[in-house]
């Protein structure tokens, strides 16, 4: 019999009222706002009265290099919460929610996979409680608010040769990657060149996971830079007088959604920067919120350890003083082979050599993560398919690491396949722990940028473009130089090349381009040839996903 596909045993699932699950974590049923009976929305004003509690032990799950053979991120981290709810512990799961552009494109959805997984997985995959659409309109009324000043005489002398704001849409669209607006004579405004950002990359999605309240988030709307005066003096969404009504947009959305994993361990999904374009963590209202609640929270950051657990630390921690007790990096065997030079056509047959070449990525992630001061265990993710000589030679090489290894099967048996993982963890959040982030405040920005380069990608340099050094100096001058970095790369290669797979070390990193997110609080560097309005493939997921006879999804993964 053919496995059952996620959606297929997600459809199956037996859901315990949203009430419930709350009143696990001590929620009144009167500080849920339900969305149906499955999910609900946790009230700000419930959020707000959990200020000084004691808090729960953070534990960040992350992964190795991405590569198509899968790692399963998310399966382990909703695997990990399960397991340690099996253990007697207070557990909740904090993720992100997920873009539709990945879904109808090639990565599928993120609410983990197999036995380990958030439901509503066809609800939380698609339109979820409506906190993607609510940010993609704050960021363009903003952009509408614009063009409308520039239209209507331009008090605040805007240069529109050097507006920076971009327009949002939650989709891969590359069409929209570079374009003009404003065509069509008089009444259609003032023609200018512009494009179009994916909504998981706008600052106002930054925003909305790094404000701690609503009054937070103004501010840092507020803060926005959307471009420069003729003077070149920098013009601020408020003085667009923007802010509150982009916070009336926000105003449901800031409040964190509760839901379930197959096995009734709440899960908080909220928010979802990417992590190759944009800091990868979700909100720190939810992570605060799950904290205050729970013993043990279990979350994750996106993709590979150098760019996801390097955001996490070095932005999201840094800005929440967040301190992780511990860190689960997942490696699959077939991901190895692929960063030890398999093909993905030929994964199937044995390869020891192959895996134990693929070993130099995951060491570097272990290095990397351990460079924090946190303490590390691996999960083997496993698949039907690996050997017993191919997991050995995993847990051979994790062992001359120093690092323990634990062979996890949470996919195929829930919970109880991670069960060895969650004592492990417990274990090492047990242990003293000496976090610090890999840079000081005031380094300087190129130098920020350097430091992840050299220390997290191994590189030999940062080459910038002509004019960058300039710029960065610039906006150190205007204040911004505490700022940390959010470097956008691609996710697949330490490198900028997305074919070099393994651990290349003394490449040089092409700065392309990079942006100040003055209301998130980082400066995006944008390196090689990363795009922030990603394209659909060849084939694109979308040509698989329909309704069938009995009105149910299929095709979503």
């Amino acid at each position: 019999m053919a496995a059952r596909t996620d959606i297929e045993i997600a459809r199956v699932a037996v859901k315990r009222p949203i009430r419930e699950i709350g009143a696990k974590l001590g929620i009144p049923v009167e500080a849920l706002i339900p969305y149906g009976h499955d999910k609900a929305k946790v009230a700000q004003g419930f959020v707000a009265g959990l200020e000084g509690q004691a808090e729960g032990k953070l534990i960040l799950v992350t992964a190795i290099s991405p590569t198509p053979a899968g790692e399963g991120k998310t399966t382990t981290t909703v695997g990990l919460g399960d397991a340690l709810a099996r253990i007697g512990k207070r557990t909740a799961i904090c993720i992100r929610e997920a873009s539709l552009g990945p879904n109808f494109g090639m990565k599928g959805g993120a609410a983990g996979g197999g036995m380990a997984q958030i439901v509503p997985m066809d609800e939380m995959n698609l339109h979820f409680t409506g906190d993607f659409h609510a940010i993609t309109a704050a960021h363009n009324l903003l952009s509408a608010l614009i063009d409308n000043h520039l239209y209507w005489g331009n008090a605040l002398d805007i240069d529109p040769r050097r507006i920076t704001w971009r327009r949002v849409m939650d989709m891969n669209d590359r069409a929209l990657r570079d374009m003009v607006v404003g065509l069509g004579g008089v009444k259609n405004g003032f023609p200018r060149q512009t494009g179009f950002d994916i909504t998981v990359a706008s600052e106002v999605m930054a925003i909305l996971c790094l404000a701690r309240d609503l009054a937070d988030l103004q501010d840092r709307l507020g803060a926005i830079v959307i471009g420069a005066r003729r003077d070149q003096s920098p013009v601020h969404a408020r003085d667009l007088k923007a802010e509150g009504a982009m916070t009336v947009l926000l105003k449901e959305a800031m409040q964190p959604n509760l839901v379930q994993t197959l096995e009734h361990t709440p899960a908080f999904v909220h928010g979802g920067p990417f992590a190759n374009i944009a800091h990868g963590c979700n909100s720190v209202i939810a992570t605060r919120t799950a904290l205050r609640l729970a013993d043990y929270v279990v979350t994750e950051a996106g993709f590979g350890a150098d760019l996801g657990a390097e955001k996490f630390f070095d932005i999201k921690c840094r800005k929440a003083g967040l301190a992780p007790a511990a860190a689960v990096i997942v490696a699959t065997v077939r991901a190895l082979k692929m960063n030890g030079g398999t093909a993905r056509a030929d994964l199937g047959p044995e390869d020891v050599a192959a895996v134990e070449r693929g070993c130099a990525n995951l060491g570097r992630h272990i290095a990397n993560t351990r460079g924090f001061g946190v303490p590390v265990v691996v999960a083997i993710n496993h698949f039907t398919g690996d050997t017993a000589a191919e997991m050995a030679a995993v847990q051979a090489f994790c062992a001359a690491q120093g690092v323990q290894s634990v062979l996890c099967r949470h996919w195929a048996e829930g919970g109880a396949g991670a069960e060895e993982l969650a004592h492990a963890v417990v274990a090492l959040a047990d242990a003293p722990s000496t976090f610090t982030p890999l840079y000081p405040d005031d380094m300087p920005l190129l130098a920020k940028i350097e430091t992840v380069a050299t220390r997290i990608y191994h590189a030999a340099e940062v080459v910038p473009e002509a004019g960058i050094r300039e710029q960065l100096a610039a906006w150190e001058a205007a204040g911004h130089g505490h700022l940390p970095v959010c470097i956008a790369k691609t996710q697949y290669s330490f490198s900028t090349d997305p074919t070099r797979r393994g651990a290349p070390s003394g490449h040089s990193v092409p700065l392309r381009e990079v942006r100040l997110a003055a209301g998130a609080g980082f400066v995006v560097a944008i390196c090689g040839e990363i795009m922030t309005m990603p394209g659909l493939p060849r084939v694109p997921a979308a040509e698989s996903i329909r309704l069938n006879a009995a009105g149910e999804i299929d095709g979503l993964f």
